[in-house]
C-alpha cells in the first residue's frame, strides 16, 4: 500500500491529526513547518506517544461473573516509571488479592516489607498459556499442545460457571477444577527433568512453576477468575488509540489522558454511551447542576441509575 510522505519524513496522516481547537466552532491553521516540529517533538524518546501510554497503569475490577455487589470500573493512572516503587505508591492502604501478569514489578511486591501481609498476589492462566501457544507455533511441541489442550478444560468449566455466585464457583472449581490442575502440574513436573535447560519449553515451564500458588489461588476463591483478561481489555484502548494521541507526549498529557480515560471506559463497562454520559457530566457540573458534594452523583454507575429511575418516572 503506498503512502504519502512528506521529504522530512513524516507522513501525512500525522499532519492530519493536527487539529486545534482554539475557540467555538473555529479551528487553528497550521502552517506545514508547524505542523513539522509538532510531530518532531512528539516523536521526541524522552516524551513520545508511546512512552506516555507505557506509564500509564491500570487497575480494573469486574464483579459481574459472580453477582458481586460493585459496579465494574477501570482507574488509569500515570505515572512516572514502571517500576516498584509506582506501584507501591498506588497501592498504599489496599489489603487484599492482587490479580496481575507476570512482570517483575508485581512479584517484587510479595517480598516487600511494606507490603507483607497485606497482598496476596494472584497470577493469570492466561499469559502462562501464551508462553506454550509460542512454543508450539515455533516447535510443534507435542507436549506443549497438550498443556493448552488441558487449559482449555479448565477454561470449559470457567464457561460453565460464570454467572454462579461466589461460593457455587468455588465448590464447581473444588470438585472439577483442582483435579485438572494438580494433573497438570504433575505433568510439567515429570516433562521437565528430560528436557535441555536452553529450550523455549522449558522456560514456559518454569514461568507456570514458579507462579503455581498464585496460579490457582481461583480455586479457593470464587470471587476471582483465572486470568487478568479484565484489566487486560482495559488497558487495550490505552495501546490502541496511542496513535492517534498526538498531544499525550508529555506528562501533563498523560495525566489528563489516564483521567478521560478512566471515566469514558468505566462508561463504557457500564453499558453507557461515552459520549453521551461525557457531555451531560461536564453539562451539569459547568452549570451547576450538580455541587461539588454531589459529584459521586456523576460517577458512571449512580449516573446510569439516575436516568433510568427518571425514564422509569417519565413512563
Amino acid at each position: 500500500m503506498h503512502q504519502d510522505r512528506h521529504q522530512d519524513g513524516h507522513d501525512a496522516a500525522s499532519y492530519q491529526r493536527i487539529e486545534v481547537i482554539t475557540g467555538e466552532r473555529r479551528r487553528r491553521s497550521w502552517s506545514d513547518a508547524e505542523k513539522a516540529r509538532i510531530v518532531a517533538e512528539s516523536a521526541d524518546p524522552e516524551t513520545s506517544i508511546s512512552e506516555v501510554a507505557r506509564r500509564i497503569w491500570a487497575h480494573a475490577t469486574d464483579d459481574r461473573a459472580w453477582k458481586g455487589p460493585a459496579p465494574p470500573a477501570v482507574a488509569y493512572v500515570f505515572a512516572g516509571g514502571r517500576g516498584k516503587k509506582e506501584i507501591v505508591a498506588q497501592l498504599a492502604g489496599f489489603e487484599g488479592v492482587l490479580q496481575v501478569d507476570g512482570y517483575a514489578a508485581y512479584a517484587s511486591l510479595a517480598g516487600d516489607a511494606m507490603m507483607s501481609g497485606q497482598i496476596q498476589l494472584a497470577y493469570c492462566l492466561v499469559h502462562a498459556r501464551r508462553n506454550f501457544v509460542r512454543v508450539h507455533k515455533t516447535t510443534n511441541s507435542p507436549f506443549a499442545a497438550e498443556v493448552i489442550e488441558r487449559i482449555a478444560a479448565v477454561y470449559a468449566i470457567e464457561e460453565r460457571i460464570r454467572g454462579l455466585d461466589a461460593g457455587e464457583r468455588r465448590a464447581t472449581r473444588q470438585a472439577e477444577t483442582k483435579p485438572l490442575m494438580e494433573a497438570l502440574r504433575a505433568r510439567l513436573i515429570a516433562v521437565k527433568d528430560g528436557i535441555s535447560r536452553r529450550s523455549t519449553l522449558i522456560k514456559a515451564i518454569d514461568y507456570m512453576l514458579e507462579r503455581w500458588q498464585g496460579l490457582t489461588t481461583f480455586l479457593d476463591d470464587g470471587r476471582l477468575e483465572p486470568d487478568t483478561n479484565t484489566v487486560e481489555r482495559s488497558i487495550r484502548p490505552i495501546a490502541i488509540g496511542k496513535k492517534n494521541s498526538l498531544f499525550s507526549g508529555d506528562e501533563g498529557g498523560g495525566e489528563t489522558w489516564a483521567i478521560l480515560a478512566s471515566l469514558l471506559n468505566t462508561a463504557k463497562l457500564n453499558g453507557l454511551d461515552p459520549e453521551a454520559y461525557l457531555v451531560d457530566v461536564l453539562d451539569r457540573m459547568v452549570s451547576g447542576a450538580t455541587k461539588t458534594n454531589q459529584l459521586h452523583e456523576l460517577l458512571a454507575w449512580n449516573w446510569k441509575a439516575a436516568r433510568e429511575a427518571e425514564k422509569r418516572a417519565v413512563a
